[in-house]
């Protein structure tokens, strides 16, 4: 019995770690502030701020740009869903490319700022700002690489903070026998959500928000449900057939990502690139994340020889969160 309270204990701490971020975890809870840049005439600018808050809290950060700009609001703040868009113009004593852009509070924040720029000679600039560095040096030519590492941190990052797509590779990963198996699994799921991802941030499928993110709580108690039943001892599909349940339920959870992707938004200029970008950094985060729980998995040395009741705790914990989220999202359709 001594042999066993590592498992125990595993399992309860990792339990308690995502009851603990229940609170927090909404669905896709990505929202990075957006600021549009569009040159209107020499040196003169639309600016567009978009900046994420709750009901009743916005967060004060605002962009600021070097020396010899003037930014001047050009109407009040608008409320829209999750966020709150305020409308300024720029004027320069000189261009903008070769100045600073800062946000200023942003190292006082946890979120990202997505900074995109558009010139009249056609030239589109996007930047990635985070808490950790706070402003950057506008390129006096566009760059490929800018795009790329921008989009690929956020796919990190989403997937990273997607407690629930976590949570549904997790239980796979349980209810899977054999590395092969996990290995095909999850490559499955990868293909699956990548096709709905890119056809949906390309225009050609669009499904609302709130009945993608309560289904998506119901395929995480599914496999829930279907862990439990393995652990019982009873066949299951899922068991049986991995591969194919999560290619089934990837397809719908690649509609979960393109809905926090259409919050970020895609530049114009590079939509094939910025996509691309995003999709591999969904995937680096998701292959981290499975190599992190192979390796506890491996280190507690958890077999099938589980008592049932050690055994059936990360079932009921995985069902608890899941149903949970099912119906705080149902509750958002009002």
């Amino acid at each position: 019995m001594a042999v066993m309270r590592p498992v125990w204990r595993f399992l309860a701490l990792l339990a308690l770690c995502f009851l603990a971020a229940v609170p927090a975890a909404q669905a896709h809870e990505i929202r990075p502030a957006y600021l549009q840049v569009r040159e209107i005439g020499p040196d003169s600018y639309d600016v567009l701020w978009k900046v994420p808050r709750t009901d009743d809290t916005v967060l004060d950060i605002a962009p600021r740009f070097g020396p010899g700009f003037t930014l001047k609001e050009t109407d009040d703040g608008a409320l829209i869903e999750g966020f709150v868009v305020f409308h300024y113009h720029l004027d320069g004593e000189g261009p903008l490319p070769g100045s600073t852009l800062t946000i200023d509070g942003l190292g006082n924040s946890a979120i990202d700022v997505l900074a995109e720029i558009e010139l009249r000679d056609g030239s589109r600039f996007s930047y990635l700002l985070q808490p950790t560095k706070a402003s950057v040096e506008i390129d006096t030519e566009p760059s490929f690489w800018t795009v790329v590492r921008s989009y690929l941190v956020l796919g990190v990052e989403h997937i990273l903070l997607g407690f629930d797509h976590l949570l549904f590779v997790f239980a796979l990963i349980l209810i899977t026998s054999g590395a092969m198996r996990i290995v095909k699994t999850i490559t499955a799921f990868t293909v699956a959500h990548s096709i709905t991802l890119s056809v949906a941030a390309l225009g050609y499928v669009d499904v609302p928000g709130p009945p993608v993110e309560a289904t998506i709580a119901l395929s995480i108690a599914f496999l829930a449900l279907e862990l439990l039943r393995k652990v019982e001892g009873k066949p299951t599909l899922t068991s049986r057939k991995p591969w194919l349940v999560a290619f089934i339920f990837g397809l719908l959870h690649g509609l979960g990502f393109a809905g926090a992707l259409a919050r970020i938004g895609l530049p114009q200029s590079a939509i094939p690139l910025a996509l691309a970008s995003f999709n591999v950094g969904v995937e680096l985060g998701q292959l981290a994340f499975v190599a992190v729980v192979l390796v506890a998995l491996r280190l507690v040395a958890l077999r099938p020889q589980w008592p049932v009741q050690a055994r059936r705790l990360a079932p009921y914990a995985i069902g608890s969160i899941s149903m949970f989220w099912v119906f705080e999202r149902l509750g958002s359709f009002a």
